[in-house]
């Protein structure tokens, strides 16, 4: 009969060292996509300044760290069943895992198709211009950490302002006030290029989104700027819905209301 001995001692210890590594290895996938999962958060709230800034992150970093702690997971799940299994196989002095690790060679796979991606989204997948309306070029300016959105008019000030009072009028929407900066500054002697600031809206619609977040009262009603660059070119700015949404921590379905004001800036701008 064929001897069949259990293993010895040093057999136990080196499969009680390669499962505890295994554990180091899923907690520190777990933590690092933690990390990962909330920087964006991080980002953002630096950028508006707001440590405690009520937003989802549902973006690329939340998806990626999301990923690495259910892999994480997997990893100490399925190192425990192997390492129960290899134990029950040195029990019987038998030699089933003499063989490559598959679960290593998993975890290194997702990990470089993670990395791929990643490196894929940070090169060309996310865009610093995209189309807007009926073909206007949308771009963020200089000051769109702060959550402002700025399009590109083909008209003058004074007409595009126009545009905007017909378009209000006939949404029957409210005009609060137009505040013409630059001819303020005329006024006081100094130079200003043309520079308006229409500030309106609906009770209607904006009172069920001071009930739901008190503190939006402080960007409502809503705002359109209208100004000309030291190039002549004429620019629309507005704040951002999603930045609003964010900074007041509206629920989502109220996030239309505050999104009339795209519209009504691309209409302007044609």
């Amino acid at each position: 009969m064929t001897d069949r001995r259990t293993g010895g001692p040093a057999d136990y210890l080196a499969a009680e060292r390669t499962f505890l590594a295994w554990i180091r290895t899923g907690l520190a996938l777990m933590g690092f996509g933690f990390v990962v999962a909330r920087f964006g958060l991080f980002l953002k709230a630096l950028q508006f300044g707001n440590s405690n800034l009520q937003t989802r992150p549902y973006g690329p970093s939340f998806w990626f760290g999301t990923a690495l702690i259910l892999l994480g997971m997997v990893v100490n799940i399925l190192s425990t069943r192997s390492h129960i299994r290899l134990v029950r196989e040195l029990n019987r002095g038998g030699t089933e895992y003499n063989r490559t690790s598959s679960l290593g060679i998993a975890v290194a796979v997702t990990l470089a198709v993670l990395g791929l991606i990643a490196i894929y989204l940070a090169l060309v997948g996310v865009p610093t211009r995209e189309t807007h309306g009926k073909g206007e070029e949308k771009s963020m300016n200089a000051t769109s950490g702060a959550g402002i959105v700025t399009i590109p008019s083909h008209q003058s000030v004074d007409g595009t302002v126009e545009k905007l009072e017909q378009i209000l009028q006939a949404k029957g929407v409210k005009l609060f006030a137009l505040v013409d900066h630059s001819g303020e500054a005329e006024k006081a002697g100094l130079h200003m290029r043309p520079t308006k600031l229409l500030i309106f809206g609906n009770p209607k619609a904006g009172t069920p989104l001071m009930v739901a977040s008190p503190s939006i009262a402080i960007d409502l009603p809503l705002k359109i700027l209208v100004a000309e660059d030291s190039q002549g070119k004429v620019w629309i700015s507005y704040n951002d819905p999603a930045y609003l949404q964010a900074r007041h921590g509206l629920p989502a379905e109220l996030v239309p209301t505050l999104a009339v004001v795209e519209a009504l800036a691309a209409k302007a701008g044609e």
